[in-house]
């Protein structure tokens, strides 16, 4: 009985826990503890940003455990235990979920980069000195993002 009670527990048909958070706390979550921090910004509603969303995850896969790695969704809060964690469920994504509720989206935005005019979706990645070493407004280029990784964490590159 105690197998499935845990098994239960661990069903695949548990939707993912998403965290609301405001501005302060999202300040929090930008400063990075040791890994470098990779942010994606996106919504249920943006389309380059279901459509980015399979790459990240890949990616969530190849870095697991040598960054540090958040989801922050700026879907409506009341989406919080529908859209949100469904679309999610839906990706396999494991990394951790969070929505943003903020008083002032241009406070946040301005915050997280002040280079970012809020369009979605945006992918923001800090070095472990909190520098920024990557950011973009659009879908994510894995082809610049994955060296500047693998150049964060030390990894030597092999030439052709």
């Amino acid at each position: 009985m105690l197998a499935v009670s845990v098994a239960a527990q661990t069903s695949p048909n548990a939707l993912p826990n998403v965290t609301q958070i405001d501005t302060p706390a999202l300040a929090k979550l930008t400063k990075p503890a040791g890994k470098p921090l990779l942010i994606n910004f996106w919504a249920t509603w943006c389309d380059p940003c279901r459509e980015e969303f399979p790459e990240l995850v890949e990616l969530d896969h190849k870095y697991k455990g040598k960054i540090d790695f958040i989801t922050v969704s700026l879907d409506d809060p009341d989406e919080i235990d529908r859209a949100v964690p469904e679309f999610l469920q839906k990706m396999k994504a494991e990394m951790p979920a969070y929505l943003l509720k903020a008083d002032d989206e241009g406070e946040a935005i301005t915050m997280v980069a002040p280079d970012w005019q809020g369009g979605l979706p945006f992918t923001i990645l800090y070095g472990t000195d909190g520098k920024v070493e990557y950011f973009r407004q659009g879908k994510v280029k894995l082809d610049v993002l994955m060296p500047t990784l693998d150049r964060l964490l030390g990894v030597k590159m092999t030439t052709k």
